[in-house]
């Protein structure tokens, strides 16, 4: 059972080494196989590598064979069909997921994308999951940044089977056709959110208390994630297995007294056996409403397998259950591995079993619970630092009072007064207040932990052969007491521990381009200096391209502190990441055209020039005395390395350019320039294209942009100038 779970894990994971679907035929193959093994029994355990990896293929096929034709891509279409999930209301628009029917444009009627995610703005507006709604929509395919370290939102979308984004287009065939129908789950979750809106509203925290309710995270802002991921615990917002595993207690004691009060017949059947289906029957119930995520899925798996043991009077080894749970959402759903919560959640109960099984325990409750998150935070290192490329040191001291003091006293009292909010609505709302002072009781705690400096441990993303051997340290490490030669764990960390990160070498410098969408940000590095030309977009006051694509990709090189931070000037779609670039990132001189937040900077001006090693920096734009619009003030800096250079020119347009070459003709000459304004027919003229005469011409704007950037005469120009052009949003960084 074991291997064969291991076995079948592999083949999931393996279908995900190919850069493009594999031919089916290579999954008739692994079928194959299969067959075979009923007759060799040696070949059983390849079999259910074969199984793994045709399941995964099998489940691919049927979402890719769903998506949206290239065609069909920004023309106004009709579709029909039934709201999924919990809709995420904000003000003034509406996000929601949408299972298609029937769609129709140009014409005809086409197949169904499946389940398209569409946004629908204007007034606040409520959608009932089950619904079934009539839209005229403008639709596009799933398309997410394409960065080093970044967040893949392509990835995820496939792994939702969301297959289509798109938005509601003002229109009066959008009706709702049929009312809510099924969805009961999504319904009854989208109650307790109006319930609980009314009381959230009066704290910082209600957006904590909803998650650990409901399990929806969309409220919980920024700055929130920040505190929980530098103390190492954003699973307290998620309900995770100890919530469960309570509830599911709670179930088993309840069942198991009334079925033992007078009057049941327990003669037939024993209260153990009936308190197990209830609490079997109240995790699934909270299951539901935390979503089935990856961790609730194993968790509810776990607990369900060990009920059904107690009904049936066999005990079942923990190792056993956890292979188990993993089998079946392996199963269930073969894209969770493309989850960071498959592997935390696994891990870390994995971890468990082997750091504190088959062990003496400490005495005390309180060294047993330390040890436990000790054991968890030394073991989970190397997985966090693959993944997101830093590790909360302070987790253990954090997790050791937050986890029983959210487990045992906040989420009982939330999920005790939104039950009584349904019949004795004064108790609910007391007690949820009572839940949300404890919360911000704990917050002050967590948010004096996350700005030590100390709190978190920035490394570069370690290549796959140190994250390897840091695994087998930490499993040597921590090892029973009795194995000899321990210590040789630390001789297998050693490389994660002292194995600098890449950079330049002496001579070198690296240029990046990123990919944010439509908007700005570049890195340059060189041996031991960074610099940040302009920080993308802010796309909601959730997300924007510092968090979403800058501070991964500085992490994803171990880079903890920018030198230079440029800011061209101060449209949001070049200054939207700052505020999360400050806050992850210590920067030193700040070059800018005005304020920002707060901080001291340089004005940035025509001559100054610095040098970083051989590397040279040099602003060519504005004047002292510059006047214009925003756009034709931006910062413009030109660096070189010998003879090699690349031209960061903001948003400049044809007024400023003409000034430039006015100024500083012979010094425009570059190899790569960064298309001004993104490409738009406004820049680039043919006297600048002229001037610069690059051999690469980079346009940094986002897919199928509402500006269509860049300008077909603004390529074409550039491609007559003997320019290569690169789309960020095709090439990526």
């Amino acid at each position: 059972m074991r291997k064969a779970t291991l076995a079948f894990l592999l083949g999931v994971l393996a279908l995900y080494r190919f850069p493009d679907l594999p031919d089916a035929r290579l999954g008739a193959a692994a079928l194959a196989l299969l067959v075979a093994s009923i007759r060799f029994h040696s070949l059983r355990v390849p079999a259910w590598f074969a199984l793994g990896f045709a399941w995964a293929l099998l489940r691919a096929s049927w979402i890719l064979a769903a998506g949206l034709p290239p065609v069909l891509e920004g023309e106004p279409l009709v579709i029909e069909g039934t709201v999924a999930g919990l809709p995420r209301a904000y003000e003034r628009a509406v996000n929601f997921d949408m299972d298609v029917s029937a769609v129709t444009g140009m014409g005809r009627e086409w197949p169904s994308p499946g389940r398209v995610r569409l946004s629908w703005y204007g007034r606040e507006r409520i959608l009932v999951p089950g619904e079934t709604w009539r839209f005229a929509v403008k639709l596009k395919r799933p398309h997410g940044f394409m960065n080093p370290g970044g967040f893949d939102y392509e990835g995820w979308l496939f792994q939702h089977r969301i297959r289509a984004l798109g938005h509601v287009i003002d229109s009066p065939r959008n009706r709702r056709l049929e009312a809510a129908r099924g969805a009961l789950v999504d319904r009854l979750r989208q109650r307790l959110a109006l319930k609980l809106a009314g009381v959230a509203r009066q704290s910082s925290q209600g957006n904590v208390l909803t998650a650990l309710v409901i399990g929806t995270q969309d409220a919980i802002g920024a700055e929130q994630w920040q505190v929980f991921n530098r103390t190492g615990t954003s699973h307290l917002v998620s309900i995770s297995g100890l919530h469960i595993g309570l509830i599911a207690l709670l179930g088993f004691w309840v069942g198991r007294w009334l079925w033992s009060l007078p009057g049941f017949t327990v003669l037939y059947v024993a209260a153990p056996r009936v308190g197990a289906v209830c609490g079997t029957l109240a995790a699934l119930v909270y299951s539901g409403l935390a979503g089935f995520s990856v961790p609730t899925q194993r968790s509810f798996i776990m607990i369900a397998v060990l009920m059904y043991g107690l009904v049936v009077n066999r005990l079942f080894k923990t190792i056993d259950l956890w292979f188990i749970a993993l089998l079946l959402v392996l199963i269930l759903d073969p894209f969770s591995v493309l989850a960071p919560g498959f592997w935390l959640s696994f891990g870390a109960v994995a971890l468990i079993l082997y750091g504190m099984g088959g062990r003496v325990a400490p005495s005390g409750l309180w060294w047993r619970i330390a040890r436990l998150h000790v054991v968890v935070a030394i073991g989970l290192t190397p997985v966090l630092l693959m993944i997101f490329g830093q590790n909360p040191i302070v987790g253990p001291v954090a997790n050791v009072l937050a986890v029983p003091w959210v487990s045992v006293v906040a989420a009982p009292l939330a999920l005790t007064g939104t039950a009584l909010c349904f019949v004795w609505e004064r108790a609910g709302i007391a007690l949820l207040d009572l839940a949300l002072k404890n919360l911000e009781g704990l917050w002050v705690y967590l948010q004096y932990l996350s700005e030590l400096d100390y709190a978190t441990w920035v490394r570069a993303v370690p290549v796959p052969w140190i994250g390897g051997a840091a695994f087998i340290g930490v499993l040597i490490v921590l090892a029973p007491r009795g194995i000899p030669a321990r210590w040789l764990g630390l001789v297998w960390l050693l490389p994660l521990l002292v194995t600098p990160p890449p950079r330049p070498k002496e001579g070198e410098l690296w240029f990046t381009l990123l990919d944010v969408g439509q908007g700005l940000s570049a890195v340059v590095q060189t041996r031991d200096r960074t610099l940040v030309y302009d920080t993308g977009p802010r796309f909601n006051e959730r997300f924007d391209a510092g968090r979403a694509v800058l501070v991964p990709y500085l992490r994803q090189h171990g880079i903890g502190h920018v030198d230079t931070l440029v800011i061209s000037h101060g449209d949001s779609d070049h200054t939207g990441g700052l505020g999360s670039l400050l806050a992850e990132v210590s920067v030193g001189r700040i070059l800018a055209n005005g304020p920002i937040g707060g901080r001291r900077v340089s004005v940035c001006r025509d001559g100054q020039h610095w040098r970083w090693g051989e590397a040279s920096f040099s602003v060519l734009h504005p004047a002292f005395d510059a006047n214009g619009s925003d756009n034709n003030r931006s910062c413009i800096l030109k660096v070189s390395l010998g003879d090699r250079s690349v031209l960061l020119p903001g948003d400049i347009e044809a007024e400023a350019e003409h000034e430039l070459l006015k100024q500083h003709r012979e010094s425009l000459k570059a190899d790569i320039v960064v298309a001004p304004h993104h490409g738009s027919k406004t820049s680039s003229t043919a006297s600048f294209i002229d001037a610069v005469a690059p051999d690469y011409v980079l346009f940094a704007a986002g897919y199928r942009n509402r500006y269509r950037f860049p300008d077909a005469a603004v390529l074409r120009a550039y491609r007559a100038g003997g320019a290569i052009p690169l789309l960020s949003a095709e090439e990526g960084a």
